[in-house]
Parts: C-alpha cells; sequence; structure tokens
C-alpha cells in the first residue's frame, strides 16, 4: 500500500464529516482510504490518450418535453369551480393581518 493514511488525516476527515470514530474505526477507515488512493493511483496509470472526457458512463439525452401550454386561457371554466372570484381570480379569505 503506498498511500499511507496518518491519523490526523483520519481526525481532520472526522471533523469535516462530523464522525466519532472509536480507535477501531479509525484504523478501517485509514485501510479503506489507503485503498481508495491506491486504486486511483493505478487508473492514473492508465493511457487515456485520445480519450474524449465524459461526464456519464451512457450518452444522456435531454428528455424533458418542450414547454408549450397545451390547454390554453381556458379561466372561465376554471372559475367556475370557485366558489367565489373576483376579476378573473379566485377570491379566498384574509389569512395575513
Amino acid at each position: 500500500m503506498a498511500n499511507i493514511i496518518d491519523d490526523e488525516t483520519i481526525e481532520y476527515v472526522g471533523i469535516l464529516a462530523k464522525l466519532e470514530l472509536d480507535a477501531d474505526e479509525k484504523e478501517a477507515a485509514k485501510k479503506d482510504m489507503g485503498r481508495m488512493l491506491d486504486y486511483i493511483d493505478k487508473l492514473n496509470e492508465l493511457d487515456t490518450e485520445g480519450v474524449e472526457p465524459m461526464s456519464h458512463v451512457f450518452p444522456i439525452h435531454n428528455v424533458f418535453r418542450q414547454d408549450v401550454v397545451e390547454n390554453g386561457d381556458d379561466r372561465e371554466n376554471i372559475l367556475k369551480n370557485a366558489p367565489e372570484s373576483k376579476d378573473g381570480a379566485f377570491k379566498v379569505p384574509k389569512t395575513v393581518e
């Protein structure tokens, strides 16, 4: 394991993550972080020349529809459902003094 994580680093990460780790958990976290950093080092050894950067493994396409009004201005029919209306809007009881 080329990446050795010291106790000070584990303490700092614990403070940032708001974790309270006991001695056994700190040792396990040190080993886990070391393995993660070793794996990143291994990935950095790969030849990525000519490989286009990407943000996702699969191609992502916009799945949202265009924001087009489909039902139009049907204010009269909508206001028929209101118990009271005024000036083309719902009239509701006052809630703030």
